[in-house]
């Protein structure tokens, strides 16, 4: 059986927010994708104190791009893009067990390259902003997505 869903970071710079993406996998069952290059080592303190003790429960899976993240994925494999470009909401998204959550870098968030060519949802910011924490955008995402599929 597949894993409730897969968790993509395309080149996550900041040690600290993977950690904690890696938690929430991990109390999620969830599988975590890392596309290269990171900003950071998986051995720098930063990582290890932030993952804690969790990285043991999450299947943790290194991309050397996003060509090799592609080819990785099985026939049919959707992907759903995260950004504050998109115009669809998440809720509305429709997750399936399986299914990939994007996400792109702290600092600049997916190419437009890569947005453009997946279905894009974005996370809701009526406060204003530029953008959520990426850990803490991996688990509001993740957590609908678990709550669609198994209905907690």
């Amino acid at each position: 059986m597949s894993p409730l869903l897969r968790v993509v970071l395309f080149e996550p710079e900041k040690a600290g927010n993977v950690g904690n993406v890696a938690r929430t996998c991990a109390v999620l069952g969830a599988e975590l994708h890392l596309i290269r290059p990171f900003g950071f080592h998986l051995h720098d303190r930063e990582f290890r104190r932030a993952v804690m003790d969790y990285l043991e429960g999450v299947t943790l899976h290194e991309h050397a791009s996003w060509t090799a993240f592609q080819a990785s994925l099985e026939p049919g494999a959707r992907v759903w893009a995260f950004s504050t470009h998109a115009t669809t909401l998440y809720t509305r998204a429709g997750f399936q067990r399986g299914d990939y959550l994007c996400f792109g870098s702290e600092s600049r968030g997916l190419p437009v390259w890569l947005r453009e060519g997946l279905p894009a949802l974005r996370l809701p910011q009526p406060g204003g902003g530029r953008s959520l924490n990426l850990a803490v955008a991996v688990g509001a995402a993740a957590f609908e997505a678990g709550r669609q599929i198994e209905g907690w």
